[in-house]
């Protein structure tokens, strides 16, 4: 039977019956042949075999690239506030000693990776993130990873400049005697502390190469860290060793380096001076004598951390002069070694083919006299490291000497006059003692010392009522240097001395006269017997002894004037303002005034003690020797001069008594 198909829209035939038609999603397909295919938007339900073991992916077991993703993302998140993955990198680098699960080295080694790639997300809301990386202990891991981290620095201060001075003051805590990365490195036991140190060299110069401007904020890092005197041995020599390391490879720094470490000396060599001074008198004088030597050498002293001069373990059952004595003794032991280090630093440079480093170190020696050691008064050793080389060259010590001679003489009002008086110090000592110095030296400075003594009489005569150390000090001072350099170097003030004659050949006190250069004993009698009277004044041990000298060698004679002297009160002398005043005087104070009226006795270039530094000057420094034959003829000496006091005594009596009054 045919079915008709109906137009769209019109009724079925009453016919036919009615079926609703099925969804298509839920019919069957006739063709069980065909497979259904499953749904897209449906994930098919799994089952697992309860054999198969899960593990979770260890964070040593993270490529690079996905460590790096999860610092990126917990470095972004933290800006956001969730702190959660970020804390978890912090974790990384900040060893906690309670803490037994230590991160993995390969652990540590990709998340600085990572730092490295992501630096430029490291603001300061980081700060604690790179506080953590900057003190652990990547200066004691493989070599490979501190390479590394340093490319991660140099990364990090040049996209966060900020974070230069924090990263350079890392760098240099880790030259000091107790570097911090040694104290966190116990895992680390093969490094040394020479390995340590070598390899913060190399980062602080890599650094400096690539951002030159940093040498100014490491000079104020390293003055700042730099041990304070009270500080122990090994601190210093470890510190100074490695400030003079870093000059090698930062030229720039040089100079600012070694001026430093040369105040910080003097600084020390001071405090000895001062706590010498306190001490009983016999036990002063055999102190810095009786130093033991060095007992370490420099590299025992940068590897072994239990090297220290702290080696008193009954401080408690010692008196207090011992312990006094016994930080003496550290104190000049640390002078030495440093002494020692200097001396060996500006020797290799001095010494070197290159003619450019000789001045240039000859220069810093000789700013550092001029800044330092020369306005500080009683300086004891560090001036010896000028005077060794400057002794190497006639054009140094003719560079030295015109240095002192600028300064006595300069116009410059604002230069006090202790600096004056010590410039006549330094250039007497070193004219006296210097075993190089030539007879031409000793000439030209004593003409040179005579000629502005003369200027100085005719200024000051006319209006002077006698000796008077405030307003005629310059004066006194260079009168004493006069002294002292004739009681030292006499033979080379004759005129054309026998370079063959023998010190037992000396003439006696009633041979022959001896020939002096022009001027010598015209010099002498022209100051002497001035008005200022600088007999008086001059240090009593040195006019005593030139006395002796100049009376033995016919030179001049002075024992009348200095009895007179005894009779003169200087206290007399003081100014205008003091002759109206009545102040009762007892013998007491009167001694102390008389005591501090005179020049003090200092001439830098005394003696030389320092066990381990002392090698630098044999051969450039001149012992006392004295006159030969003079201390056989003291008594005869000593009863002629009496016999002449006696008479001078009846003479000149009533006229002394008369300018006293």
């Amino acid at each position: 039977m045919t079915t008709a198909t109906l137009p769209l829209g019109t009724a079925a035939s009453a016919t036919t019956k009615y079926q609703p038609r099925k969804s298509t999603l839920s019919r069957k397909r006739e063709d069980d042949d065909i497979p259904v295919p499953s749904s897209p938007s449906k994930r098919s339900k799994v089952s697992f075999d309860s054999d198969v073991e899960v593990q979770l992916v260890e964070e040593w077991e993270k490529t690079p690239t996905v460590v790096q993703e999860g610092v990126r993302r917990a470095l972004s998140k933290r800006a956001t506030g969730d702190i959660t993955d970020y804390e978890g990198i912090i974790a990384i680098y900040r060893q906690v000693e309670e803490c037994q699960d230590q991160p993995s080295a390969a652990a540590v080694r990709n998340h600085t990776f990572a730092l490295l790639n992501n630096v430029s997300m490291l603001n300061k809301g980081c700060a604690d993130l790179i506080d953590a990386a900057l003190n652990s202990d990547w200066l004691g891991r493989s070599e490979e990873y501190v390479q590394l981290f340093a490319h991660f620095l140099a990364n990090l201060v040049s996209a966060q400049t900020r974070c230069l001075p924090d990263v350079l003051q890392m760098l240099v805590k880790n030259i000091t005697a107790a570097p911090p990365t040694q104290s966190r490195s116990e895992t680390h036991a093969n490094i040394s502390r020479s390995q340590l140190y070598s390899r913060a060299h190399k980062v602080i110069q890599y650094l400096l190469q690539r951002i030159p401007s940093a040498c100014l904020i490491l000079l104020s890092i390293l003055t700042q860290l730099f041990p304070h005197h009270t500080d122990s041995r090994r601190a210093h020599i470890v510190y100074t060793h490695n400030l003079l390391r870093i000059t090698e490879y930062a030229p720039l720094l040089q100079e600012n380096i070694l001026t430093l470490v040369t105040e910080r000396l003097v600084k020390i060599d001071l405090q000895v001076q001062e706590d010498l001074e306190d001490l009983a008198e016999e036990v002063e004088e055999g102190v810095v004598q009786h130093v033991p030597g060095t007992r370490s050498d420099m590299n025992s002293v940068l590897d072994d951390p239990e090297e220290s001069d702290d080696d008193s373990d009954t401080d408690d059952e010692l008196d207090e002069d011992t312990l006094r004595t016994q930080s003496i003794t550290k104190n000049v032991e640390k002078m030495d070694f440093i002494l020692d280090m200097l001396f060996t630093y500006y020797d290799q440079i001095i010494f070197s083919p290159s003619t450019s480093s000789q001045v240039n170190a000859l220069d810093i020696l000789l700013d550092q006299f001029q800044t330092i050691i020369l306005p500080t008064h009683r300086s004891r050793h560090t001036q010896f490291l000028l005077f060794h080389f400057i002794q190497q060259s006639p054009v140094h010590m003719d560079r030295f000497v015109g240095r002192c001679a600028e300064t006595l003489t300069s116009i410059d009002i604002k230069r006090p006059a202790m600096v004056r008086q010590a410039a006549a110090a330094y250039l007497a000592s070193f004219v006296a003692r210097g075993m190089h110095v030539s007879s031409d030296i000793v000439r030209e400075v004593w003409d040179y010392i005579s000629i502005e003594l003369k200027s100085q009489v005719q200024k000051s005569e006319p209006t002077c009522r006698g000796p008077d150390l405030q307003r005629y000090s310059t004066y006194y001072m260079l009168v004493q240097a006069l002294l002292y350099i004739f009681c030292f170097r006499w033979r080379d003030l004759e005129s054309g001395p026998d370079e063959d004659y023998e010190e037992d050949e000396l003439p006696s006190i009633y041979g022959g006269e001896r020939q002096w250069m022009p001027g010598v004993k015209e010099t002498l009698q022209l100051n002497i017997f001035s008005k200022l009277n600088p007999l008086k004044v001059c240090s009593p041990g040195i006019v005593t002894e030139f006395a002796r000298i100049g009376h033995y060698l016919h030179v001049i004679y002075v024992y009348h004037l200095l009895e007179t002297n005894k009779r003169i009160r200087l206290s007399h002398y003081f100014g205008p303002s003091n002759y109206s005043q009545l102040n009762r005087e007892t013998a007491l104070t009167a001694k102390r005034e008389e005591e501090n009226q005179h020049l003090d006795e200092y001439f830098p270039f005394d003696p030389y003690h320092l066990p381990k530094s002392k090698r630098w000057i044999e051969g450039d420094y001149r012992e006392w020797i004295g006159v030969p034959g003079l201390n056989d003829e003291k008594a005869a000496e000593s009863d002629s001069g009496d016999e002449e006091i006696e008479d001078s005594e009846v003479e000149e009596g009533t006229g002394t008594e008369e300018s006293n009054d």
